[in-house]
Parts: C-alpha cells; sequence; structure tokens
C-alpha cells in the first residue's frame, strides 16, 4: 500500500523499517520537529527522522503534508502528537498501541503498567479516532512484564511484538475491528516528581520507580540518580528505631517503610553512572546517615550519632 508513517522515537524506528522491508510504499513519513538534547546547542533529528533520511523517503514535521500525498492508510507509532479530524477524514490510520486497551490510554502506557504492578501487558493495533485511543482494536498480542524489567527493556520487547503483529496485519485486507470492552484507565505522561524516591514508600513500589527509569534521590545535598535496584530481603515493617531513608553502608540497603532497596548502580551528580559499591567507596557513607529529605524534624544532612563519635559529630568522613 502506498502508506504515510507518523512516528517519533526509537521504538517508532523498527516498525518503519519493517514496512517498508515488506514491499510498502511509504511515501510520506511525520515526525516531530528536529530539537536541542543535552546541553549542545546543534538541533537533533528523531530517531524516525533519521531512519527516513537513511532509506531515502520524505520527511515532515507539518501533518497536513499527508493531505496532499494520496495515502491509502497512515501508520501511527508512537507520534507524540494528536492527528487531528480533517485529516482523520481524509486519510484511514492504524495505530500501534503498547497496552492492552482500554487499560492504559495516552502517553506512558509502558511506565503506568510498571508503576502499577501489571503482570502482563501487551500491544494492539487499533483504528485511530478522534478520542484518546478509543478506536476499535484489530488485533493485540500480550506478554508478561518480568519482575526485575525496566521499562526500556519492557518497550523494547513490545515494539518487536508489535512489529511483527503491525506487518502481519497489512499483508491482507484489514478485518473489521472490535470495539474496546473494559473499563478505560488513562496513562497520564509521568511528570519529574513521579521518579523521585520517597523513602516513604514501600521497596517493592520504589523498586517499580527505578525501573521505569530517571529515578532520584539527595546524598548530602546533591542528587543521586538510582540506575538500578532490588528489593532487599526483608519485605516487613522496620524496627520502629530505623526512619525511612537510612542507609547500611555495609549492605548498601536504604529503609523504606516497607522493607529496604538495595543499591545496584548509581550515578552522583555531575558524574559517570558506576556499581554502588564504587559509589560507596568513594563517597564513604557513614553508618545511619540518610538518603533523600528527612521527615523527622533534623536537618537534611544530619544523621544519628554513630557508636563511638564524639558528641556533636557529623560522622562524615569529607
Amino acid at each position: 500500500m502506498r502508506l504515510a508513517y507518523l512516528g517519533s522515537p526509537e521504538i517508532a524506528v523498527a516498525p518503519l523499517r519493517a514496512l517498508v522491508a515488506d514491499g510498502h510504499e511509504v511515501v510520506i513519513v511525520v515526525t516531530q520537529p528536529d530539537r536541542r538534547r543535552g546541553r549542545g546547542t546543534s538541533l537533533v533529528a528523531t530517531p524516525v527522522k533519521q531512519l527516513a533520511l537513511e532509506l531515502g523517503l520524505p520527511v515532515t514535521d507539518q501533518i497536513d503534508d499527508v493531505l496532499r500525498m494520496e495515502v491509502e492508510m497512515g501508520v501511527v507509532v508512537a507520534f507524540g502528537r494528536i492527528v487531528r479530524p480533517h485529516v482523520l477524514r481524509a486519510v484511514p490510520m492504524v495505530n500501534l498501541h503498547f497496552s492492552l486497551l482500554p487499560r492504559w490510554r495516552g502517553a506512558a502506557p509502558v511506565e503506568r503498567a510498571i508503576l502499577a504492578g501489571d503482570e502482563v501487558t501487551g500491544v494492539c493495533v487499533m483504528e485511530v479516532a478522534e478520542g484518546l485511543d478509543t478506536g476499535a482494536i484489530y488485533a493485540c498480542r500480550t506478554i508478561a512484564i518480568g519482575p526485575d524489567q525496566t521499562a526500556d527493556e519492557l518497550r523494547r520487547a513490545l515494539a518487536a511484538i508489535g512489529t511483527v503483529l503491525l506487518t502481519d496485519l497489512l499483508r491482507e485486507p484489514l478485518p473489521p475491528p472490535t470495539p474496546q470492552i473494559g473499563e478505560p484507565l488513562y496513562a497520564a505522561k509521568l511528570e519529574p516528581a513521579a521518579h523521585y524516591l520517597d523513602w516513604r514508600n514501600s521497596a517493592i513500589h520504589l523498586h517499580r520507580v527505578v525501573r521505569v527509569g530517571q529515578a532520584w534521590t539527595t546524598f548530602r545535598g546533591r542528587r543521586l540518580r538510582v540506575l538500578e535496584a532490588r528489593v532487599g530481603p526483608d519485605p516487613e515493617p522496620l524496627d520502629p528505631s530505623i526512619e525511612p531513608g537510612q542507609l547500611d553502608p555495609d549492605n548498601l540497603c536504604v529503609a523504606t517503610t516497607t522493607g529496604t532497596l538495595e543499591l545496584v548502580r548509581v550515578q552522583p551528580e555531575a558524574k559517570s553512572p558506576v556499581t554502588a559499591t564504587a559509589w560507596r567507596n568513594g563517597a564513604r557513607p557513614t553508618p545511619g546517615e540518610y538518603l533523600g529529605e528527612r521527615h523527622d524534624g533534623r536537618p537534611a544532612g544530619d544523621h544519628p550519632p554513630v557508636v563511638g563519635e564524639a558528641p556533636g559529630s557529623t560522622g562524615s568522613k569529607e
């Protein structure tokens, strides 16, 4: 078919490559505009635009350009923008969505599934309608979510399954779609605060936050990203004398309201990622020192005195 392809991030690269390899004529690719990323001043194209240029496909950031290309169908994969009604009236479109609809409609279905503790998720090919992910379903595939699987890992797995589902579906005339059944849940984009590790939550929840990515806390007033962690061996509420956020430097476990979270890999502010062990050896946290904000009225950098410390000592060796 003569297709328009609408997509932007890395997750949308494999489906575009597969559609071209399958013999479809992708006559136009629509993606997000080039943007500055990181601290550089130069503009960077989206992964989908980079592939389109590599394949010699016309590419634009204007949705209305689809209307002049005489396409038979549009394929939408993580486009990141709403397709306006006048375009939908002119061009039928299908969307590859990374959840089992109607659960997790919206911008962050993978992240929300992990945060909710879902054990399964999936990918659906649906018709694009004017509502937010409300279109009828052509086909779905289900996948289990691993207990330690990160959002990036799950996203790659869903993209691989979804690519096969999409290409198989478009080799034949589309079947009649089935309306979505069930109670909708909406996957709103995560705000920056959602990545903050509030140690008053349970270790299980905080482990999910780490798996989503960009998790962070603070140590001695500076940001510390937690790139990898695992739930500690004790799931029960801690001794009342141990407060959420207290770090045991011997086993690198942080106290939470329920259980502990063991640090595996971290990234100190303005530094490269390191193992938690390497970070401990350099930072030399003292017994009872805190990560994050304190909630007992003491200053954030303060911690209970260690046995053998002089009164008033902070216990810090740096």
